[in-house]
């Protein structure tokens, strides 16, 4: 079992978990992920590593609850509690380099992922430039940790509510333009990333993409979370889940993402029902 050490609200439906996985804490690196099961009869979910301690044997998840497991983990699983698996560090790591200037743009929960790699980044040696986006204030977090391992920080929000108005997208383009930038990381919603990827290859700068396919055992062996990538059959839990961005079938990726809509759309209002009744 894997107990909760600590578990924080940061914004509107996204919460984070401190969790005791020392075997994990121990070889963890930027860019890897674990899959979770919350007990004997959940579901497998991968969660990219937000943070790990070595001494202290955690790890830190940063989970928003949108289905079924993610909300039951919201609702039933608070510190002393303790989850059933923890299986990990899965997926290849970052390559980390000392580039030049990079950019690492981060798109609503996607700002706790970016944020190992922009650490690793910048220990490397590089100049970070961080961009931080979300819909709307309320759903910002991490900013100060961001701030510490990045020498520029810029945030936006869809409504203008924090930082500036607009979508990442827009100071990413006039970065591209005006500095020299050599390499960029992207990290959050699929059509972000996508939109993201087009601005690099535009400009001629790589760009490292995190992908969240569907995955059920994250080893390579049920093939659930295979994505097109420079017109190659790629496995995102064994060949990734960083893939460069300009490479990626987005279209087909998007597609897979909403294969089973309905079913996780059932899912959860039955968890909500029973949920419901339980607290009646």
């Amino acid at each position: 079992m894997y107990a909760i050490v600590k578990k924080r609200n940061l914004a509107d439906q996204i919460t984070e978990y401190v969790v005791q996985a020392p075997l994990v804490a121990r070889a963890a690196q930027a860019g890897q992920f674990a899959v979770i099961r919350l007990h004997e009869r959940g579901e497998r979910i991968p969660l990219t590593l937000a943070d790990w301690d070595p001494d202290c044997g955690t790890i830190t998840l940063v989970v928003q609850a949108v289905g079924k497991t993610t909300m039951e983990m919201e609702e039933r699983f608070h510190g002393g509690d303790s989850l059933a698996d923890v299986v990990g560090p899965l997926g290849e790591p970052s390559e980390i380099e000392d580039y030049g200037t990079v950019v690492c743009v981060a798109g609503g929960v996607g700002i706790a992922p970016i944020y190992p790699v922009a650490r690793a980044l910048k220990e490397a040696g590089n100049e970070v430039i961080c961009i931080a986006g979300a819909r709307t204030r309320g759903l910002l977090f991490w900013l100060d940790r961001l701030a510490q391992v990045c020498d520029e920080l810029i945030v936006t929000t869809d409504d203008g509510s924090h930082g500036r108005k607009g979508l990442v997208t827009e100071p990413l383009k006039e970065l591209l333009e005006k500095e020299r930038v050599a390499r960029a990381w992207a990290i959050g919603p699929a059509i972000m990333m996508k939109f993201c990827s087009l601005a690099c290859q535009e400009a001629g700068v790589p760009i490292i993409v995190s992908l969240n396919p569907i995955m059920v055992d994250g080893t390579g062996m049920c093939g659930a979370c295979r994505v097109e990538v420079d017109g190659r059959v790629r496995f995102a839990c064994v060949d990734g889940p960083e893939f460069r961005g300009d490479q990626v079938n987005w279209d087909l990726l998007m597609a897979r993402l909403a294969a089973f809509k309905e079913e996780e759309r059932c899912a959860l209002e039955q968890f909500k029902a029973a949920l419901e009744e339980a607290t009646a």
